[in-house]
């Protein structure tokens, strides 16, 4: 069932949906360097709780202007003024908007530029896939601010990097960026030719011409899979190989595969003609034995001539 995702909709966010299955949804407030709005939040759940169902292959998740997103919009939450119990529910509804990205069984591709901070890292680490530039910044300011992560950075990011590292980020604001952010984990790749937008909508493109039952496991079935006891896990990727490995578009792609793969191993080889080998060689390197010695067992030949 296939249900309308019309980007007029939408406010805060930039949609666009291509003939080719790929969404580009652009964070659109760069006067705020993208902060997140409660009313960014909303727009993000409803648009990732409707994607699966709106025939979306995958999504290139990019930010306007100069940056991805600087993270919670701090004006917002001060002029608002909230209680401890509003601002619980408003960090709820983060983990909503993020957890339907993760595991909402749609690629998500994040193309990252600019600045990469505090809730903008929690965003960008909900997305499977993370392209960065040179530009490309990440920090958790918030030990500096007064301020605790609420949108998933004590799950994901402690995930990505390790819970010493995450420590040292909101300690110390220390900021990661280039190649060491790549091997930290917080980027698959870095863009140093040309910008991570198109890379991404590369990636996104590529995604989107595999079978959507195998992308929906992949994007969802692996990360319940790691909340899981090894002996649940186990189980759960039995279930979901024997649901994916059998749909009927698997079958026969892997059937054509098959039938490649036996054509090229009965195809006639050609004779070759083989190297003359020497009478007396070494066992272990097969190289000529030295004229200047005696051949193997020449001693006990003559020994039995006598």
């Amino acid at each position: 069932m296939s249900v309308d995702l019309d980007p007029n909709r939408f406010v805060f966010l930039d949609i666009e949906h291509r003939d080719d299955g790929v969404s580009i949804v652009v964070l659109n407030r760069p006067e705020k360097r993208n902060a997140l709005s409660l009313a960014t939040i909303d727009e993000l759940v409803q648009f990732f709780s409707t994607a699966p169902r709106a025939g979306v292959k995958a999504v290139v998740l990019a930010g306007a202007g100069d940056h991805f997103c600087a993270g919670l919009d701090l004006i917002e939450h001060h002029d608002a003024n909230r209680t401890p119990a509003e601002f619980m529910h408003v960090c709820l509804r983060w983990h909503e908007a993020f957890n339907k990205m993760e595991y909402g069984g749609v690629p998500i591709v994040a193309a990252l530029h600019g600045a990469v901070v505090g809730g903008g890292l929690e965003l960008a680490s909900s997305a499977h896939i993370r392209v960065m530039d040179d530009s490309t910044y990440f920090a958790l300011p918030e030990g500096q601010r007064g301020l605790f992560t609420g949108g998933g950075a004590t799950i994901r990011v402690a995930q990505l990097v390790g819970k010493a590292r995450m420590i040292d980020m909101m300690l110390t604001g220390r900021v990661h960026q280039g190649q060491a952010a790549v091997d930290l984990g917080l980027a698959q790749y870095l863009e140093t030719e040309r910008s991570s937008f198109d890379r991404a909508v590369e990636l996104a493109e590529q995604a989107a011409r595999n079978l959507r039952l195998t992308n929906f496991a992949i994007c969802s079935a692996i990360s319940h899979v790691q909340n899981m006891s090894s002996f649940d896990a186990a189980y759960t990727e039995s279930v979901v190989a024997g649901v994916v490995n059998t749909q009927q578009h698997s079958t026969t792609l892997n059937q054509t595969l098959a039938n490649v793969s036996l054509r090229s191993r009965t195809r006639p080889l050609r004779a070759r003609a083989l190297p003359a080998r020497n009478e007396y060689t070494h066992r272990k390197d097969r190289r000529p034995w030295p004229r200047s010695l005696p051949p193997p067992g020449f001693e006990s030949r003559r020994s039995t001539t006598r």
